[in-house]
């Protein structure tokens, strides 16, 4: 229930703010509303002031919405208020009010990144994890438990000796993991600058990202390297029946060691429970319980996944909490900061788009409604900024596709207004007609294959 009201949440307060920016801009141009509605199908709920006045509308079906401006070419319009028709006003006036939709979303993801800037969120400490065995943060020296003071983009020496503007302190593993995307997009290596507890000085390790192979996708930063944040090595749970159970495992025991190789993290333990192969041949694990030493035989159980691949378990929850962060900014900062980050959002999702085009990445990387349902469930569950971050994405997403040229979107209708600067006519109805059902079936395969990604990846398919 909180997915599907989270969800509807979600559609409403995007539709209801694009089609405002519509709206106060015919407003202001002089055009009259028929209709401002949120939702199609049946009407639930209806209201208008007068006759000449705009009617607002609640529909059935609450996935999108629309304003009807008054216009010659839809109905007959009396003489007298031809003025206040859309197509009677000039060329520069419907190109704003066109656009206005779009703009406002982006105005909206300004306000709603500053406020989740302003609200402040508890974000992992950017503190590593082991990373895997053959990745880009394992070949540039990355250990567990290394925390990462700054990020520098481009440049050959860490925060404080040169290059400084290409330079950011890391804030928390969330920034760490914006910053690190960032900078794969755009083919640049970075180099951390790390401290390890324990230890006063920092150092510097390069990740090389100009020559980093795949997509930048959902499963980007697992492949570089960066599994989580860094959680000590501790049994929580030992899961009753299980190989941990049975070898003698208890909770609480924090693991130092499997078959004489020296456990950092819990990931690291992780790792070598999924590397072992043997059925037959159990690890020897050195563990520290209620401050003396213990070494047992555990013998992980070994199965097969959905894609037949082979992974060994062992039945039992590894990992101590991470450390969180309180990251909040100040007004002016949280406003600075509203501004960066959707035009950055904006420009990454534009380099998104251009890349799949050119096939550069997968369309398996577009996602539908019951991926936005998932994801605004689950931002909602941890908490108010998380939600407003969120909303704000998928803000940003409707701000560049509702700007893409295709016949039935507001970018359509802009290259229609292009068309008609250059030419000094509008297109013909003959070619509205043809590029309105070209842009129909396009539209109509977008859905149907972001709706297959959404359900392949619920499925754990894709």
């Amino acid at each position: 229930m909180t997915t599907v009201l989270s969800f509807l949440l979600t559609i409403a307060v995007l539709v209801t703010v694009h089609e405002w920016g519509h709206y106060r801009m015919a407003r202001a141009c002089g055009v009259r509303v028929l209709r401002f509605s949120i939702g199609f199908g049946p009407v639930l709920w209806r209201r208008q002031v007068e006759p000449e006045s705009t009617e607002w509308v609640v529909c059935a079906l609450p996935l999108g919405g629309y304003v009807r401006m008054l216009d010659s070419r839809e109905e007959s319009v009396r003489p007298e208020c031809w003025s206040m028709a859309f197509d009677h006003r000039p060329l520069f006036q419907r190109s704003l009010i066109v656009a206005a939709g779009p703009l406002a979303n982006l105005a909206l993801a300004v306000l709603l990144y500053a406020g989740a800037a302003w609200w402040g969120a508890h974000e992992p400490v950017a503190r590593l994890a082991t990373p895997a065995p053959g990745s880009a943060m394992e070949r540039a020296g990355v250990q567990g438990g290394d925390r990462v003071l700054a990020l520098c983009v481009g440049v050959h020496s860490p925060l404080g000796r040169g290059a400084q503007d290409r330079c950011q302190a890391v804030q928390s593993l969330t920034d760490l993991q914006w910053q690190l995307t960032r900078a794969a997009l755009d083919r640049e290596s970075v180099i951390l600058e790390l401290a390890l507890e324990g230890r006063a000085a920092s150092r510097a390790v390069t990740v090389d990202l100009a020559n980093f192979k795949g997509e930048i996708d959902e499963q980007f930063l697992r492949r570089l390297g960066l599994s989580g944040a860094y959680a000590d090595p501790v049994i929580q749970r030992v899961l009753d029946g299980g190989a941990a159970q049975e070898a003698g495992v208890q909770p609480g025991d924090r693991v130092l060691a499997v078959d004489g190789m020296g456990i950092r993290d819990a990931a690291a333990l992780r790792e070598r429970i999924r590397a072992h192969s043997s059925a037959l041949e159990p690890q020897v694990w050195r563990l520290e319980r209620a401050g003396r030493e213990v070494v047992l035989s555990v013998l992980p159980r070994v199965g097969t996944l959905a894609d037949g691949q082979r992974m060994a378990r062992v039945e039992a929850a590894i990992g101590s909490a991470p450390d969180w962060v309180l990251v909040r900014k100040g007004p002016l900062e949280s406003l600075a900061h509203g501004l960066k980050h959707s035009f950055e959002m904006s420009w990454l999702t534009v380099r998104m788009i251009g890349r799949m085009i050119i096939g550069e990445a997968s369309l398996r990387q577009l996602s539908g409604p019951l991926t936005i349902a998932d994801a605004a469930g689950q931002s909602v569950q941890r908490g108010a900024s998380q939600y407003l971050g969120f909303l704000a994405l998928v803000s940003v997403s409707l701000f560049v596709l509702n700007l893409v040229p295709l016949p039935m979107l507001d970018g359509g209708h802009l290259m229609y207004h292009l068309f008609e600067a250059f030419t000094g006519r509008p297109p013909s109805e003959f070619w509205l007609e043809r590029l309105q059902r070209i842009g129909m079936v396009l539209l109509l395969l977008l859905m149907a294959l972001a709706l297959t990604n959404d359900v392949l990846r619920l499925m754990g398919l894709n």
